[in-house]
């Protein structure tokens, strides 16, 4: 079947290009266009898609409120964050408010295509770049060196002793941005292995997916400076 795809973006030229991207490929329908997130949500409503591309800046309702709005009027839906920018604020703020990704607009067609591909199936995206910007943006708030233990203080730090090693190994693998084939090859583990343990460390930890993973890494101080 058809990942159906509604698109987001209050550019016209960039909607039509993410358009031709998807329609040449068998396992993509782009099912509609919308410039601002009030009309997203009401597009939603009306054509239930399984993927929408979200733009973060647009007039009217950004993409965090029609996110939020999203996730709340049209359960099933899965969100996909696409900007122009570096991650900024208001970017965490999107996934927090539970998108299922994030992805720069200059990611290459086959790393977009695949991050549609990886919602549309329950997965959350977090790329590489990505993981490097939140390293940039929580960088202050890590422990220095010889602080004990790479913990970030507080209950984040003291919720990670519930993780075994190797549960601790692969979420600090994830938060460093690699993928789970690249997990399993780095720790000798089979892919499915990889996946069984990052599902005990999202139940264990209370987490919703990948990327409430990937911030908690970052905010708790279990990835570092580097």
């Amino acid at each position: 079947m058809s990942v159906r795809v509604l698109l987001v973006d209050d550019e016209e030229l960039l909607r039509l290009a993410f358009g031709m991207i998807l329609r040449a490929e068998p396992d993509m329908e782009p099912v509609g266009e919308a410039a601002d997130g009030a009309a997203a949500v009401e597009l939603a409503r009306r054509l239930r898609p399984d993927v929408v591309l979200m733009d973060v800046r647009m007039p009217g309702t950004d993409g965090i409120g029609a996110t939020r709005r999203l996730l709340r009027e049209v359960p099933g839906t899965r969100v996909l964050v696409l900007t122009t920018f570096d991650l900024e604020a208001y970017a965490v703020e999107a996934l927090r408010a539970g998108a299922c990704g994030f992805l720069l607009k200059n990611s290459r067609p086959e790393e977009l295509l695949g991050a549609i591909r990886d919602v549309a199936r329950g997965d959350a995206v977090v790329s590489p770049r990505v993981t490097r910007l939140l390293l940039d943006r929580f960088a202050h708030r890590l422990p220095a060196a010889g602080d004990g233990g790479g913990g970030g203080g507080g209950g984040d730090a003291e919720r990670l002793r519930v993780l075994t090693a190797r549960e601790r190994e692969v979420l600090l693998g994830a938060a460093r941005g690699l993928t789970n084939t690249e997990l399993a090859a780095a720790l000798g583990l089979a892919e499915p292995t990889v996946k069984k343990h990052l599902g005990r460390v999202m139940a264990k930890l209370g987490l919703r997916d990948r990327v409430q993973a990937v911030i908690f890494a970052y905010e708790c101080g279990l990835v570092g400076p580097r």
